[in-house]
């Protein structure tokens, strides 16, 4: 298994974007852009793939480390930052404007549709 399997199954279990990932990594003062961490989770083939160095693991491990259980000076609790980031994702940015009010379908109209039930029709032939 090598570094950017693991990278790539750390970031779909903790359900990372890119932009996030940025950000862990800034914790541990390694800059590194939102592209070069799209080339890490390319495939193999891909002619853009690169390979995940160790460095790059080991600084968004501690990154993470921060970013989930915080400093010595300032605590977190893991659960606490697992959650409060899914509740942040799950609400939408901009509310949602209400839809125009429409009166509720009440069918078609029956008012003026003529009984077919029994139709004497008078198509006779003429002789």
């Amino acid at each position: 298994m090598t570094n950017n399997d693991i990278f790539k199954k750390l970031r779909v279990a903790l359900m990372l974007r890119d932009d996030e990932i940025v950000e862990i990594l800034k914790l541990v003062d390694f800059k590194i852009s939102k592209s070069e961490i799209g080339a890490l989770f390319r495939k193999e083939d891909h002619p853009k793939y690169v390979e995940c160095g160790d460095q790059i693991l080991r600084n968004f491990l501690n990154g993470l480390v921060i970013h989930l259980r915080g400093t010595k000076e300032n605590p977190k609790i893991p659960k606490e930052v697992i959650y409060n980031a899914k509740t942040v994702e799950s609400q939408p940015t901009k509310p949602i404007p209400e839809p125009p009010s429409k009166p509720a379908y009440k069918g078609p109209k029956k008012e003026n549709i003529p009984d077919i039930s029994y139709v004497k029709y008078k198509n006779k032939k003429k002789s």
